[in-house]
């Protein structure tokens, strides 16, 4: 069987998505915000739900963020934006079932970007104020990404998503694996009685 394999790293895969996503988009970006958008899709291929205030709303998040300081309050803004802006660039399709609309998640991206950019170093504060300034544009930017990893839909993806959630399906599993995304089974409570 005379099949090409291509063996890259994740970060090369989403180099090339990104940077001709950019192109098709017609966006004027420095190469280091291009570079952000790179790692973030990377890191989001090995997402680990560990931390103990991963189901807390984004909102919440970022208002007890905004009351924090120093490097928890760039971390937890740092998170709220990436989280914002991958969830509205991937999964817009699937947020007219949700109790907020993309909107919320542009809104609260471009406001945790815009407050990291006010309290990081000018090296990094440069990259979030673009982030914060062109955060539409970086979710269409992503949402070309989406279209162009063989993901017929953004919906598509949430059913498939959603089926190994309720089912634990292998085969599910298998398919976003297949599709840069590794699931991860969540932590169940038990019980004593």
């Amino acid at each position: 069987m005379d099949e090409a394999i291509r063996k890259e790293t994740p970060t090369e895969y989403f180099r090339e998505l990104v940077e001709s996503a950019i192109q098709r988009q017609h966006l004027n970006t420095r190469e280091v915000t291009s570079f952000y958008l790179v790692n973030l899709l990377a890191g989001f291929i090995h997402c680990d739900r560990s931390g103990p205030d991963d189901d807390e709303a984004l909102g919440v998040r970022f208002v007890k963020a905004l009351g924090t300081a120093g490097a928890r309050q760039r971390y937890e803004l740092r998170h709220v934006g990436d989280q914002s802006l991958f969830i509205s660039g991937f999964f817009s399709d699937s947020l007219h079932r949700s109790l907020v609309d993309i909107d919320y998640y542009i809104q609260l991206g471009e406001q945790a970007y815009g407050s990291l950019a006010r309290t990081s170093d000018p090296a990094f504060g440069d990259v979030f104020d673009e982030l914060a300034g062109k955060f539409t544009a970086f979710v269409d930017v992503l949402g070309d990404v989406s279209e162009r990893t063989a993901l017929t839909s953004n919906t598509d993806l949430l059913r498939l998503y959603e089926r190994w959630a309720r089912t634990g399906s292998r085969r599910s599993a298998d398919l976003l694996a297949e599709r840069g995304i590794v699931p991860v089974a969540p932590v169940r409570q038990r019980f004593i009685q």
